[in-house]
């Protein structure tokens, strides 16, 4: 299968109110250079449409650019199309990953191997719109430094999946130490230079980057933006997905999990030495007789229950510290394809030479 010619496709206009033109003389002075991740886990079908319409966005903005595939292990051809991309279009790269690592450290991966002055972070099924690019670099030439896309309705998504996230949300920004994660926020996002560094140097292996963005601080703006249908596949998050997710954010930026656990076996405690203080003085004054076998029973499973929760809560922060002092990378490169931002292009490419 070809390469589809890149001067053949024509921007896509689906959201007006934002203006794709190139930058300035001024604006192009201060950012050189713009690098693209995109992690990808059987995203075949997806990539002859994505990567054209990213490279037109790319160019008209007038900068050296690189974009940054990541394939997380897939099961698909998105492995051969990588590579095929980034053997004939210069400023392509591919990094195959060893298998699939998830991807929070795809995206790690992508931010390890970047080097231009902005980064952006993007899905590859096209709901996170290649034209965005442009207003958010906007944004970053005023002077701030995290422009993240913020969802502006989820009225798409299941009723379950709305109430699990926001309650996750709310109950995160609740209990972590002056650590703000927005809400609706994903991972499509722009970031200067700096940011990426910080992001570089956290060390964990458990990696919530949502909570990492806002762990690092800098000056942020929200960009309102509602996603675009997903042009092919289905997406991979379900709710295993989304509750693993939601354990490994809560026991990486919050320990609020153990204080809970504590505090509730105290309350038990204390319910259980009123409830006794109750059965003697009912005993004493009145004579009343406690059927023992119910009352040891219902206290013997109410206890062993809130015994076993408190123990599963120790037990996902001891296996977290267990995953980190094992020291294993975040991920395995098993190649890695194509000229980055040494070789960027910064005029349309035309159509992709042959040859690898």
């Amino acid at each position: 299968m070809c390469v589809p010619p890149i001067h053949d496709v024509k921007p896509v206009t689906a959201n007006p109110d934002f203006s794709h033109a190139a930058l300035d003389e001024e604006q192009a002075r201060r950012c050189r250079s713009i690098s693209v991740v995109v992690p990808c886990y059987n995203e075949a079908a997806n990539l002859d449409r994505l990567l054209p319409r990213l490279i037109t966005a790319l160019v008209a903005l007038g900068l050296q650019w690189e974009i940054l595939l990541i394939d997380d292990g897939s099961r698909d051809d998105t492995a051969r199309e990588l590579t095929r991309w980034s053997q004939r279009v210069p400023g392509v790269r591919a990094l195959l990953l060893s298998r699939n690592f998830g991807k929070e450290a795809a995206l790690s991966a992508g931010l390890d191997h970047t080097a231009g002055d902005v980064v952006v972070l993007m899905d590859a099924d096209l709901q996170h719109e290649p034209e965005l690019i442009a207003p958010m670099l906007l944004r970053w030439q005023a002077g701030i430094d995290v422009v993240y896309a913020r969802r502006k309705d989820r009225s798409d998504e299941p009723l379950y999946k709305r109430a699990f996230t926001r309650l996750f949300y709310r109950l995160l920004n609740a209990t972590s130490r002056r650590v703000h994660v927005p809400a609706d926020a994903g991972d499509f996002r722009l970031m200067d230079h700096k940011v990426v560094m910080a992001l570089r140097a956290l060390p964990e292996h458990n990696r919530f980057l949502k909570g990492m963005y806002a762990w690092v601080g800098f000056r942020s703006e929200e960009l309102p933006y509602m996603p675009a249908a997903r042009t092919a596949g289905r997406s991979s998050y379900n709710l295993h997905n989304l509750i693993s997710l939601s354990l490994n954010g809560m026991t990486s930026f919050t320990t609020w999990p153990l204080r809970a656990s504590s505090v509730l076996g105290m309350v038990m405690a204390a319910l259980g030495f009123l409830y006794g203080l109750y059965l003697i003085v009912s005993y004493r004054l009145f004579g009343s007789q406690v059927s023992g076998w119910t009352t040891i029973m219902v206290s013997l499973m109410l206890f062993c229950g809130v015994q076993l929760v408190s123990l599963g809560i120790v037990g996902e922060y001891l296996a977290r510290v267990y995953e980190e002092v094992k020291r294993r990378p975040l991920y395995v490169v098993r190649d890695s394809l194509g000229q980055g931002l040494g070789s960027a292009v910064t005029s349309t490419p035309g159509t992709p030479t042959s040859g690898s």
